[in-house]
């Protein structure tokens, strides 16, 4: 076992073993169980009790986080000429069609988020295989797939966020970064809580949230009650 390294210990010494914290407590924690240099993420993962492989278990949404996720969001708008200035005036960092699907093709994927227009889908398709293992690829769902461009870009920048539970049930994203206040962190998380308990399927059964964590990019998870998200 290799040696646990100061800063690795001290935060292992702030967090009581076994105890389930209030998410109040949780936010004001995994800020002092942080010692990076960086301003790193706090990450959210939620284990649910559903069977992802049946389609009727699948959970997937957006949710609009009340302070963003603190992170600077790339965005590609592949779309028609007439609809450039609007994705350019929403804040695409790039914005463009046929040039972007070639640049695509030969390996570039420096974003983030990709929004596009159904009438380009079938040249955004052929990208599937590029894009789909690399969770870029636009979808409907998600708000990606629209002819309303501009709002598409404007949420997404001010922290609109999509996510879908994982093969092994468990739902992980980021809703926000060490340096906001407890409170904000507190919020982006009730918000994000809020929406997977609206997006329960009726197919599942049992216990719906198993237990949900919170941590930073290097810090230790600490377990959070779930009914002190309804408090």
């Amino acid at each position: 076992m290799g040696r646990i390294t100061k800063n690795k210990k001290a935060s292992l010494e702030k967090l009581e073993k076994g105890k389930v914290y209030s998410i109040d407590e949780a936010a004001q924690l995994v800020k002092e169980v942080t010692f990076t240099k960086f301003d790193a993420s706090v990450d959210i993962d939620v284990r649910l009790g559903v069977d992802p492989r049946k389609a009727n278990q699948m959970v997937r949404g957006v949710v609009s986080l009340p302070h963003g996720t603190g992170k600077e969001v790339r965005v590609l708008a592949l779309v028609t000429p007439d609809k450039e200035q609007e994705a350019r005036d929403a804040g695409a960092d790039y914005v463009g069609l046929d040039d972007f699907v070639e640049k695509i093709k030969g390996g570039w994927t420096d974003i983030d988020v990709i929004i596009t227009m159904p009438p380009v889908m079938g040249k955004v398709g052929a990208l599937g295989r590029i894009l789909g293992p690399r969770g870029l690829m636009p979808n409907p769902k998600s708000g990606t797939v629209t002819m309303e461009v501009g709002k598409a870009i404007s949420e997404v920048k001010q922290g609109k966020i999509d996510f879908k539970v994982d093969k092994f049930g468990i739902v992980h994203t980021s809703i926000g970064k060490v340096s906001f206040t407890p409170e904000k962190i507190k919020e982006n998380a009730v918000e994000f809580i809020n929406m997977i308990n609206k997006l329960k399927p009726t197919a599942a059964k049992g216990t719906y949230i198993k237990s949900i964590y919170l941590s930073s990019t290097m810090s230790p998870g600490i377990q959070v009650e779930s009914k002190s998200f309804a408090e």
